[in-house]
């Protein structure tokens, strides 16, 4: 998107708001909003109007009636994503942007502490923690009464409470085999009892959603009771994810696609309300009316920053901002003129505008003069490129197959990708977790070395010869060419350039497939792709939650590169079964070197993520788990 085609639409976005969510309108007193909100209802009755419309008349009138008596304007977050959002089915989506919209909408049962470091698991409509049996195999959990969905026509004009029905409802929905949810990954297996009711569901076609589940109980409105078939450490930072967010049956039931899918029209118990939705472009969400909030009360971390964050924050009641107005916007150089322009809130800079801005540390003076400020972290994810273990040139795991893995993973140079990529700013990691991830190890050292001379070396002795054109063939004699498929973007196409470089330098025949985010996402869980690249943010702070990405169990989920080594699964299921210690860090250790010795995957280095904030913008800091900073901040303008 062009800066100018941005400010055409940051334009019509400021009318939509004000419209979608505050009315001009002055009235003195609520009941008399609500007086002429009932009229208007009416009058839409005699001519004959759906419930649905009615409703819908109802409900927003109300909105701007309320809204008015409110002497201040909205307060309005204008920020953005650099790719498109897929859709807001929880059970469904597992991309970054699609998950930041599903937990402004929909409520797991935990959360995050705002500042605590490490990460630290917080109830959100659960009372407390679990309640955990002494053998670790038995779950309590009781909800919080009062908590509402945000209204919708599906409700007949009702208030509609959460229950933990709804909970034990989305978590079937999650492990429904006609559904095929890439994150049911979370807790397939665990409960008693429920795999044989996945299985009479694959067998008939038709998930019972009725059945009693043994380890999926709820004895009450209010309570659930889980029984696990083995204990699981992780447990209550996995009902901390996304995907396992209450959803109501009859939200589900009237606005699912032909899939069985809610993907566009979401409707939770969370903060906010999705008010407008262009696919690929623009989202706006509109603040809940029946949402219950919280009150900001976070302690200070060891990061000298909190005690200023909390003294702008402490003791309002949240959210304090009412409308999020977000544009896709691609280009890096489109993003930061837009927040130069004070066209955006913040802005996460690219490593060339970085290097450009950053001095030392801190902001150049002539941006640092505007009041903006500068968040750096390294963010909890994993960079890593992938090849496709079911494709017939560069997957499986015979001895020239990994090879030639091997040899393309020798022609990466760490210091060259970081110079290029990140403009000197990242570091090498060459574990399978990132740092600042319980489990991390940082004296991992890795068996593969940088030697583009020893690549070409161990090509030659697997039979990949060079042909008369000088470009390798296969062992066969037959042409070899390798394509790496990316989303389309600025980025995207470093990395081709980068990568392309590395194969020049075997004599290998290289192709790079640009393509939308949302189409890269859906051919990579198909096994789509011969060499891909990705990059997994934490879903829980733990090690668990990236080995998953290697798991056979997982493919046409997580597992990207459909890898499966039956030494590896049987190595991770074990280690599920752990607590962080030495025990299950050896077992860490052995999985890891399991991933080099075969090369199925290749950790890219750690970059550093740096984030510019408009002077106005209070309490904003990055977190390593939670998405949604309009949650936790304010405007003082």
């Amino acid at each position: 998107m062009s800066l100018k085609s941005y400010n055409r639409s940051r334009n019509m976005s400021k009318t939509i708001a004000s419209t979608s969510f505050y009315s001009p309108k002055k009235q003195n007193f609520i009941n008399r909003a609500a007086s002429n909100c009932a009229d208007q209802a009416r009058s839409q009755a005699r001519i004959g109007n759906s419930i649905k419309l009615l409703i819908s008349v109802f409900s927003l009138c109300i909105l701007n009636g309320i809204s008015s008596v409110n002497a201040a304007p909205p307060k309005v977050i204008h920020s953005y994503f650099r790719a498109a959002e897929t859709g807001f089915d929880p059970i469904k989506t597992s991309d970054l942007y699609s998950s930041m919209i599903n937990a402004s909408i929909y409520e797991t049962l935990y959360s995050y502490d705002y500042l605590a470091s490490p990460a630290k698991l917080i109830p959100q409509t659960a009372v407390a923690l679990p309640e955990i049996s002494a053998d670790g195999l038995t779950y309590t959990i009781r909800i919080k009464k009062g908590i509402y969905f945000s209204p919708d026509p599906v409700f007949k004009a009702k208030k509609r409470e959460l229950t933990a029905y709804d909970y034990a409802y989305s978590w079937k929905r999650l492990l429904d085999p006609q559904l095929r949810s890439p994150n049911a990954w979370l807790i397939e297996g665990k409960f008693s009892g429920m795999a044989q009711l996945v299985q009479q569901a694959e067998k008939s076609g038709r998930f019972n959603y009725d059945a009693p589940v043994a380890g999926l109980q709820t004895p009450d409105r209010y309570t659930l009771v889980l029984r696990l078939n083995e204990p699981d450490p992780n447990l209550a930072m996995m009902l901390a994810h996304g995907p396992t967010a209450a959803l109501a049956k009859e939200v589900v039931e009237h606005y699912k696609n032909a899939q069985g899918l809610v993907m566009a029209t979401p409707v939770g118990t969370g903060p906010y309300v999705l008010a407008k939705w262009t696919p690929g472009s623009r989202i706006i969400l509109n603040r809940n009316p029946l949402y219950r909030g919280f009150i900001w009360d976070f302690k200070a971390s060891n990061d000298p920053a909190d005690q200023n964050i909390i003294k702008q924050m402490q003791g309002k009641k949240m959210p304090q901002i009412d409308v999020v107005d977000i544009q896709i916007i691609q280009e890096y150089e489109t993003q930061w003129l837009a927040f130069k322009q004070k066209q955006l809130d913040w802005v996460t800079l690219s490593s060339a505008i970085a290097a450009d801005v950053i001095k030392d540390k801190q902001l150049i003076p002539e941006v640092a003069k505007s009041g903006a400020y500068l968040s750096q972290s390294i963010q909890p994810s994993l960079s890593y490129t992938y090849w496709n273990m079911q494709d017939p040139t560069v997957g499986g795991l015979s001895p020239e197959k990994i090879a030639l893995r091997r040899a393309i993973a020798m022609s990466f140079s760490a210091q060259k990708y970081i110079n290029m990529l990140q403009d000197g700013r990242g570091f090498t990691n060459v574990f399978p977790v990132p740092p600042g991830i319980v489990g991390f190890d940082p004296s991992y050292n890795t068996s593969i070395p940088y030697s583009v001379s020893a690549a070409n070396a161990l090509l030659d002795r697997y039979g990949y010869k060079k042909g008369p054109d000088g470009y390798r063939l296969k062992p066969n004699g037959q042409p070899l060419s390798i394509e790496l498929a990316l989303p389309s973007s600025a980025s995207g196409s470093l990395l081709a350039e980068f990568w392309k470089r590395n194969f020049d330098q075997l004599n290998i025949r290289f192709a790079h497939k640009s393509m939308l985010f949302p189409d890269y996402i859906k051919m990579q869980k198909q096994c789509q792709h011969q060499m891909g690249m990705q990059r997994w943010i934490a879903d829980y702070p733990d090690a668990e939650n990236f080995f998953q990405l290697f798991y056979s169990k997982n493919i046409h989920g997580s597992n990207f590169g459909c890898i499966k080594i039956p030494e590896f699964d049987r190595l991770y299921e074990r280690s599920r079964t752990l607590s962080d210690g030495p025990e299950r860090a050896q077992l860490y250790k052995k999985m890891a070197r399991i991933l080099e010795v075969n090369m199925v995957t290749m950790v890219s280095p750690i970059d550093i993520e740096s984030t510019v904030i408009q002077p106005y913008v209070i309490g904003y800091k990055d977190h390593p788990t939670l998405k949604t900073p309009w949650l936790y901040i304010d405007i003082s303008k």
